[in-house]
């Protein structure tokens, strides 16, 4: 059953816009106590990350110095390393690239350049800070300025909906469209990411040369994107993640070593790729989540449409903050984009109290009921509702 239709014509916004600024003068400055917060968890994700890399090591060298080596510990130690590897990537991800590249530690005196927005994963930087399947200056463009600044609008790269509706038309059984998404959520950031940010990162450089938007993914080496694709996004990672790295197995267990760390290595991707998807598509996705027809117009506007647009998951301490990737705070996040991680918790009774005054759903329930609601909204059970300028 679609979710209940609320007209928001009616919310002043003028009123909204004041409280929503006011909240900034509440919260304060930032200081070297939001830069520390940071810090803290970059620690978590490298400590997850090393202990789950050494517990496949382990994993490897015991089978590999004793034949009566239990196979069930051999999975299992193995298999929770590459959990905890998934983690710390999520952690990357998230709890570390995210507010750096929108410049939320900016402010901070005497920052290193490291942890700013122009200094992160920047050159050489990026082998260091943030080596991933997407390259972080087109995921910058593609998430800090057409996702935040164009939500629920025709120009928003990351709605669900309009991207799915191949999937929503195919004459196929519903029970495979289902199979399809959970098998698409181990694989999100190399098959849907990855190609989608230089696709969108391609289009600023069309608009500039008065050439229309390209629709289309290049995914062979053969053409111009596709051999940026495989040069710049693909073969940077996936050498080291899946050549480098299962090298290090050899003075273990030689090739046999080599072969069980990149089964590993491909565990740990996929449960991070869930991970991910589990923390970060819901965030917009669902029967009561609005998407809208035309582009706002008004400051008061575009916060009133980033609270229609949103969900926030279960909050707590920084421990239950970290394992959502701070993505929980995701209403907070899309009102003050540029603000570090601490600030969201702060902020969050007082944004629920500005929307509570003003007649505003504030929605906020487990990721694991949102996911649920998302993929009935991936497979075309459900649909966005749409509203017309507001």
């Amino acid at each position: 059953m679609q979710a209940t239709y609320t007209d928001y014509r009616d919310v002043d916004q003028a009123q909204l816009q004041k409280d929503i600024d006011a909240i900034k003068k509440t919260i304060g400055k930032t200081t070297e106590e939001d830069f520390q917060h940071l810090l803290k968890l970059e620690r978590w994700g490298r400590i997850a990350t090393l202990s789950g890399f050494t517990l496949l090591l382990l994993s490897i060298y015991l089978a590999s110095s004793n034949p009566t080596f239990s196979v069930y510990l051999f999975w299992g130690i193995g298999i929770f390393g590459a959990f905890l590897m998934g983690v710390g990537n999520i952690a990357r991800w998230s709890n570390v690239t995210h507010p750096i590249l929108h410049g939320a530690y900016d402010k901070i005196p005497d920052i290193p350049k490291r942890y700013t927005k122009d200094g992160f994963a920047s050159g050489n930087r990026r082998w260091i800070d943030w080596i991933d399947w997407i390259k972080p200056d087109a995921w910058a463009f593609e998430h800090n300025i057409m996702h935040h600044y164009h939500l629920g609008e025709a120009d928003d790269p990351d709605n669900v909906e309009k991207n799915l509706v191949w999937l929503h038309e195919a004459k196929i059984p519903t029970w495979m469209k289902y199979t399809f998404v959970y098998i698409f959520a181990t694989t999100w950031k190399f098959t849907y990411y990855a190609p989608n940010t230089l696709r969108i990162l391609e289009n600023k450089a069309r608009q500039k040369r008065g050439e229309p938007d390209t629709l289309d993914y290049e995914l062979s080496p053969f053409t111009k994107n596709g051999l940026e694709l495989w040069k710049n996004y693909y073969l940077p990672y996936g050498l080291f993640q899946f050549v480098f790295l299962p090298l290090l197995a050899y003075p273990i267990a030689g090739m046999e070593g080599v072969l069980s760390m990149f089964i590993f290595l491909l565990i740990a991707e996929a449960l991070g790729n869930l991970h991910a998807f589990l923390v970060i598509v819901p965030n917009h996705s669902a029967e009561d989540i609005y998407q809208f027809s035309t582009p706002h117009k008004t400051q008061g506007e575009y916060y009133l449409r980033q609270i229609m647009g949103s969900v926030n998951y279960n909050t707590g301490n920084d421990l239950i903050d970290f394992g959502h990737g701070f993505l929980n705070y995701q209403i907070e996040h899309h009102l003050f984009p540029n603000m570090p991680l601490s600030f969201y918790q702060k902020m969050q009774p007082i944004v629920k109290e500005v929307c509570k005054k003003h007649g505003l759903e504030y929605r906020q329930e487990s990721v694991f009921k949102r996911v649920l609601m998302t993929v009935d909204l991936m497979v075309g059970k459900t649909k966005l509702l749409t509203i017309d300028g507001i």
